[in-house]
This record gives structure tokens, C-alpha cells and sequence, in this order.
């Protein structure tokens, strides 16, 4: 018989319910990144200084992805749960505060000598910039991790907050949070460029700010919990070792993608100048549907998976699973279409100003189709992987994870050493090659889950799969029927183009949508059975 560990009440939300106020709260997130992706395009561009920016704020905001939305989430919310189930609040208070000790502390020492560190970190991120005798990019970039490495600890800790508060039901929080970066990142461009002679070391410093702005907003809600962290070095703890046990291998299984997409980083330095920029445009744009509902949908399945294997509700158990992938399917079969072939639209509509030209849309719009390629396994391996992590089986992830990343480095070789002319991709190799070694991911985690007999699909889903796909070709059709010629985007004013962009989307919706309905398809069909509710 479980303990209450908390006199606050849990809220007994469904999961769609909960799914979507992450989503709302992750969509405003995105929606200001994409805003200050707009301002930072129109100041700094595809420039040298740019490319060193977006590796000194890649380094620290990868490892962000690991702790605040991967492995330590991963580890850290099945054994809060079990505690939660099993033991009592005291229990939990203790295990609270010891985590927060281990991982506050090891990070401290980390960012230390990241910081002292700076130029070999450099070397070995982006080693493009060293060998290449690139003295301006290389002394940027060793400049800029500086100021951005710090953000590490500070987001690190907003995470583990943030893991807490979701284990206690309370989404909305953690999820609003990442606005904060994007606004201390817009005012930094706007209000604080124009003071610095390289205006991108105005956006480094706003990264260090939105750090101490995330984790000061989230304390007062942890309070609210009464697991204010009381920080205890403990590394002998059970818990504590239970959890690093955990994470080790979780870091690997949940956050190849992220991997891939930094090894992206280190080999596209060898590339032109620019490359760098054109890569992380790209991928913002598919970090959109990505973190909107994926994300959002695996951050609400693992405390419920985590309960459901802690009770042994193994029928609840496959019910989550099995909602939460025709979640992803139904928004990311349309999201992948679209961006293929509305690309150079697109991102005309966003960054197309100021340092931003007509040439580097072209360049980021080649990347942002080979990204939307393996958009619906990006999505996919978000809600798998938990299906492993909310049981503590972190191995299966580990080894299909190394699976991926051999896959995804032999493609980079593949696609984009100058082996043969014709294979000469360049960046958009890189991306290319991304998604092919996601769609590998994805694959053996689905298969490893039947195979384990954790999950096998409902007898609908065959069907549900097939109305999607067909779905898409018709909003595919509606929509080459109706995108305007490139050359018109070129000529419009800002106004003009947000207007035209906004109508093709809305058209690819609703056509989406209705030819759904004219499939048979039905909102009983995405909706969470009652097993699944919290």
C-alpha cells in the first residue's frame, strides 16, 4: 500500500489534459524562440561570429537536453516515483536534497574547468576552427564558452526542479520555464547588441542570465512542494547510486539524436563558413513540432509509467504507450510533410532580414528538408524510450543508442567527406545523415519493446496509421497547389510573406484535418483510455 508522502493533493488530470498544458506552455516557449531566432538572424546572421556563438551555446544547451529533458529526467523521475509510492515524505526529502547535492556539486567542478578549459574545449567541439587556422572563429568561440559554460549548472538544477514538480503532477511550470531564455536572449539582442563591438557576445552573456532567471522562478513552486533542495553530499546514498546507475547508459539511449546533432557541429567546422549558422536554423525549425508535442507528451507519459510498472499495471501500462505514439503520428506524419515542402518559404518568412540573405535561406532550407526527413523518429523516440526508462532498463536503450550513433557517424563519412562529387553534401549531408541514423533509432527501440512484449500495438492502430498517411498526401497536394513561386517570397515585404506563409498552413491544416474525417478517423481514436489517467 502506497504512502502519501505530501499533504498537497495530486491532481488527477488525463493525460491528454496534462499533455496539453505542456504543449500550450512548450508552444509559447517555441513560438518566443522562434521569435528571438528571427532577432538573431536579422543581427549577427550566418556570420564568423555567429557560427561561434551557436558552438559556444551548443556545448552547454546539449548537455541541457540530457539533464533537463533526458537522462537525469529519465533516471531521476522512476526512483521519485517509487519513493513516492513505497516510502515516506521524509524518505523523499532526503532523496531530494542528496541529488540535488551530487549533481549541483559535480557540476560545479565541471563548469570550473570549463571555464579555465575554454580553448581545448573549443579544439575538441568544433577542432575545424584549430586546424583550420581559423584564429577569429577559434578565439570567439573560446571566449564566448566562458560566459555560456555556467548555464550548464544553472539549467542543470532548473531541470531537477522541473523533474520534481512533474512527478508531483505539476506540468505547467517546467514547461513555461524555457520562455525565460528566449526572453532574456531577445532583450539581450535588441537592448544590449548595439553597446558590444561583436554584438554576438551580447546573446553569451543573456544565455548566463536566463539561466539565474529559470532556476530562480521554479524555487518558489518547489517550496510550495515542501522539497525546497537542502543540498547534501551523499554519493553513497542508494538512492543517489540507483540514479547514476540509471543515468550512465539513459544518457546515451534517450539523447542520441542530440548526439548526432553535436557531432554535426564538430565536423560541419570543417565546412564553409556559415555552415554552422545554416544547421541550427534548420533545426529550430524542426526542434518546433519536436518540442511542442513530443516532448511534451514524454513528459507527461513517465511519471505514469513509472506508477504503472511500480503497481504492476501492465494492460495501463501499454494503453500509455500505445496513446502517446498516435499522439506523435497524428502531428508528426503532417509537421515532416510540410516542412519539406514549404522549407525555403519558411524560413524566407522568419529570417530573411538584415545579415540574413537570400543565399543562406537556400543553404538552411537543403538542411531543413534533410532534418524533416527523420522528424517523425525524432518524435517517436521520445515516447519510446520512456517506455524502457519508466521499468529502470536503461541497457537496451545504451547499446541501440551506440547502434545509431556508429550508423550516423559511417553516414557522415558517407555523405559528406569528398569521397566522389556527386556525394559531396556538405552540411546537408550531415543532416541527412541525422535523421537517417533517428530512423534506426526509432526502429530498434519499437522492435525492442515488442520483443520485450512491454508493448504491442492495438488493433486499430494499423488503420489509424494508414488515415494519417493518406491524410498527408492530400494536404501535400493542397498545398503545391497553392505555394506561390519563390521568386514572388523574394519581392514581398515582411507583412506580405507572414501572410501568404500563414494561409498555407492554415490550408494544410484544415485539408489535413477534414480529409481525416473523410477517412473514417475519429477523436475516440487519439483520445487516452481511462487506465492511462495519471
Amino acid at each position: 500500500m502506497s504512502t502519501s508522502t505530501s499533504d498537497q493533493p495530486e491532481p488527477k488530470t488525463g493525460l491528454l489534459k496534462s499533455s496539453l498544458v505542456v504543449g500550450m506552455m512548450t508552444m509559447l516557449s517555441r513560438v518566443l524562440g522562434l521569435c528571438r531566432d528571427v532577432v538573431i538572424a536579422h543581427f549577427v546572421g550566418a556570420t564568423a561570429a555567429a557560427d561561434a556563438f551557436f558552438v559556444a551555446f551548443k556545448i552547454p544547451n546539449f548537455m541541457r537536453k540530457l539533464f533537463a529533458e533526458g537522462a537525469f529526467s529519465q533516471a531521476f523521475v522512476p526512483v521519485l516515483s517509487e519513493y513516492r509510492e513505497q516510502r515516506d515524505f521524509n524518505a523523499v526529502q532526503l532523496l531530494v536534497n542528496k541529488v540535488a547535492g551530487a549533481l549541483g556539486g559535480s557540476l560545479l567542478i565541471v563548469t570550473g574547468l570549463a571555464v579555465v578549459g575554454a580553448p581545448v574545449i573549443t579544439a575538441v567541439f568544433a577542432p575545424g576552427f584549430f586546424l583550420a587556422e581559423d584564429p577569429l572563429r577559434y578565439q570567439l568561440t573560446s571566449d564566448m564558452i566562458r560566459i555560456t559554460f555556467p548555464y550548464l549548472l544553472l539549467i542543470s538544477l532548473t531541470g531537477f526542479c522541473g523533474a520534481v514538480l512533474n512527478s508531483y503532477g505539476r506540468f505547467a511550470v517546467p514547461a513555461f520555464t524555457p520562455v525565460l531564455l528566449n526572453i532574456a536572449l531577445i532583450t539581450a539582442a535588441i537592448v544590449a547588441a548595439p553597446y558590444f563591438d561583436e554584438p554576438a557576445f551580447a546573446l553569451a552573456w543573456g544565455v548566463l542570465a536566463a539561466g539565474i532567471l529559470q532556476l530562480t522562478f521554479q524555487l518558489p513552486f518547489i517550496h510550495g512542494l515542501r522539497l525546497t533542495p537542502k543540498p547534501a553530499w551523499d554519493w553513497q546514498d542508494e538512492g543517489v547510486r540507483r540514479i547514476l546507475v540509471l543515468m550512465g547508459p539513459a544518457i546515451f539511449g534517450v539523447s542520441v539524436s542530440q548526439i548526432n546533432l553535436l557531432l554535426d557541429v564538430v565536423l560541419a567546422s570543417f565546412l564553409p563558413a556559415g555552415s554552422v549558422s545554416w544547421l541550427y536554423y534548420s533545426d529550430r525549425l524542426v526542434e518546433l513540432p519536436l518540442g511542442v508535442f513530443a516532448i511534451a507528451i514524454s513528459t507527461v507519459i513517465l511519471p505514469s509509467l513509472s506508477r504503472q510498472q511500480a503497481n504492476t499495471s501492465i494492460e495501463a501500462f501499454r494503453a500509455t504507450l500505445d496513446w502517446a505514439i498516435r499522439m506523435v503520428l497524428l502531428i508528426a506524419i503532417p509537421a515532416a510533410v510540410a516542412l519539406m515542402i514549404l522549407a525555403e518559404p519558411i524560413l524566407m518568412t522568419l529570417f530573411q532580414y538584415g545579415q540574413f540573405t537570400v543565399s543562406d535561406v537556400t543553404m538552411a532550407s537543403y538542411s531543413l528538408q534533410a532534418y524533416a526527413i527523420g522528424l517523425i523518429a525524432f518524435m517517436l523516440i521520445k515516447v519510446l524510450a520512456p517506455g524502457y526508462f519508466s521499468r529502470q532498463d536503461t541497457k537496451t536503450p545504451v547499446k541501440i543508442g551506440i547502434i545509431a550513433m556508429a550508423a550516423n557517424m559511417v553516414m557522415n563519412i558517407a555523405l559528406v567527406l569528398p569521397l566522389h562529387h556527386f556525394w559531396q553534401l556538405g552540411h546537408i549531408g550531415l543532416a541527412l545523415a541525422t535523421s537517417l541514423s533517428a530512423c534506426l533509432n526509432a526502429g530498434l527501440l519499437y522492435r525492442g519493446l515488442r520483443h520485450q512484449q512491454v508493448y504491442a500495438p492495438m488493433a486499430a492502430m494499423t488503420m489509424v496509421l494508414l488515415r494519417l498517411t493518406a491524410a498527408a498526401v492530400v494536404m501535400a497536394a493542397v498545398l503545391w497547389q497553392l505555394i506561390p513561386e519563390a521568386s514572388l517570397w523574394i519581392d514581398w515585404l515582411w507583412w506580405q510573406r507572414v501572410l501568404n506563409i500563414f494561409y498555407l498552413c492554415a490550408a494544410g491544416a484544415v485539408s489535413y484535418f477534414v480529409a481525416l474525417g473523410v477517412f473514417g478517423a475519429r477523436p475516440r481514436d487519439f483520445r487516452a483510455a481511462a487506465s492511462t489517467i495519471g
